[in-house]
């Protein structure tokens, strides 16, 4: 029924934060005209969780080796957090040219995708 998913993120320069995930991140891409990239992702997975909270969307980028992508982030220039360590996973983040936080997970339970700890 359906052939993927398109996420969208919104930034205050678009233009760097492309450029990086281009570059220091290596996504491939097309040009959807103009020099509007689109960028081809991972495989994906969806999650849902209960909230009493107002509804929010999260999009993390999964990595098998966290401390290993941070690494190669850092040898890119790029800015990262120091990982954290939640039990079912290792949170971190990278930040973007335009000042925005990407946050980077290394799940540690099975995936849908065959990665599992």
């Amino acid at each position: 029924m359906f052939s993927g998913a398109h996420v969208i993120l919104y930034t205050p320069d678009a233009d760097a934060d492309r450029a990086f995930l281009k570059d220091a991140l290596g996504f491939e891409h097309v040009d959807a005209g103009g020099g509007w990239l689109v960028f081809r992702l991972p495989p994906a997975e969806l999650a849902v969780h209960p909230t009493a909270d107002e509804p929010k969307h999260e999009f993390y980028l999964m990595c098998d080796d966290l401390t290993e992508t941070l690494a190669a982030l850092r040898e890119h220039g790029a800015e990262t957090s120091e990982p954290s360590d939640q039990g079912w996973g290792l949170l971190a983040s990278v930040r973007l040219p335009s000042g925005s936080e990407l946050p980077l997970y290394e799940p540690r339970h099975p995936t849908t995708h065959g990665s599992s700890p």
